[in-house]
């Protein structure tokens, strides 16, 4: 059985980094997906190409162990997966993390199989350019990500995140050692970072000495999964993770804390999100980075005062929301759009 590692014998593994001259990083959200397919090689490439400090995947495995980019493991609505006949018998339902899915996953997947499937658009409503983007790719690998980075013509981070670890240790898949066997020799404390909604993955490794830094991330709601695992319906919210105690908790065990944007942001009188809440500073007072998740510039992202025009896929007012969230003093920002969330770097940078 899975279980959180103590506080009591937990050393944070090392600093998380901040972007250029100690301001916040500006991290392409599964590559430049608010302009091509997410986890595809032009995403990738395309961020790089507008700037961004880092990249952050989604990271899940195959039958045979193998890791690839998806941003969940059921892979129905970000590939093509649902119109190739030969894999319409492996369509089932499934509880990963407490929710009924039904789809097709990676793990009833061989890698040779997964890479003969092509990427799709996963808001083809919201972003009809990238649903209708011709040349986004298959699916790819972890090592295939790494190849890019290394090409870069800069240093880039690479912020990877576990998704489903208690899911996928269930299946005999446990991803803390397929990753730290991949990242073997590539990593180093200043450009990797690993992330997860999940406590005990992230210490798992750091135990199998993975260099880098470690962010746990925390939704507005719900349980972590570990936890659900291990203490039922005991298990803390990650509000209750929250709290100054827990902060000073987590403190002893990881590096920084990356949360939801509905943390930070808070409305004022009339409802606006103009405000920001005390989160980054309680961070930071216990030794914390605070990072938040995720910058989007189309109105269905966007607070009511923010929205400009009919259109959900329409850009609104993303700079004042962009400029708020900035303002709270974050480490780090999760952009879908990264050339414009370093536009809104630039200027806060400016206004100081």
């Amino acid at each position: 059985m899975i279980s959180p590692v103590s506080a009591a014998t937990a050393t944070p593994n090392a600093a998380t980094p901040r972007g250029p001259s100690g301001i916040p990083l500006v991290i392409a959200h599964r590559g430049a997906s608010g302009y091509r397919p997410e986890h595809t090689r032009v995403a990738y490439e395309l961020a790089i190409e507008m700037g961004a400090d880092a990249i952050e995947p989604d990271i899940v495995a195959t039958s045979d162990g193998v890791l690839v980019l998806r941003h969940e493991n059921e892979i129905s609505g970000t590939t093509d997966v649902a119109f190739i006949s030969k894999f319409a018998d492996r369509r089932t339902t499934k509880v990963i993390d407490g929710v009924s899915l039904t789809g097709w996953f990676t793990e009833d997947f061989t890698w040779a199989e997964l890479s003969t499937l092509r990427a799709a658009e996963r808001l083809p409503k919201i972003r009809r350019g990238s649903a209708t983007f011709i040349g986004g790719g298959g699916i790819l690998r972890l090592r295939d990500l790494l190849d890019i980075i290394d090409a870069a013509p800069r240093p880039i981070v690479l912020v990877a995140e576990i998704k489903h670890a208690t899911h996928f240790a269930s299946l005999g898949l446990p991803l803390d050692e397929l990753f730290a066997a991949e990242i073997d020799g590539w990593a180093t404390p200043q450009n990797l970072i690993v992330e997860s909604f999940e406590e005990t993955v992230l210490t798992q490794i750091r135990d199998r000495g993975v260099a880098g830094g470690l962010v746990y991330l925390l939704d507005k709601e719900g349980s972590a999964p570990d936890l659900v695992a291990t203490l039922g319906t005991d298990a803390p919210t990650y509000l209750d993770q929250l709290t100054d105690e827990s902060l000073a908790r987590l403190a002893g065990v990881v590096d920084g804390i990356s949360v939801n944007k509905a943390l930070i942001l808070r409305r004022d009188a009339s409802g606006h999100t103009t405000l920001t809440s005390d989160l980054v500073r309680r961070a930071h007072a216990v030794g914390l980075s605070a990072w938040v998740w995720t910058l989007r510039a189309e109105n269905k992202f966007l607070g009511s005062h923010l929205k400009r025009g009919l259109s959900a896929g329409a850009y609104g007012d993303w700079m004042s929301e962009f400029r708020l969230i900035l303002s709270s003093g974050v480490d780090g920002v999760f952009a879908d759009q990264p050339d414009l969330a370093l536009r809104a770097r630039d200027e806060d940078v400016a206004a100081r």
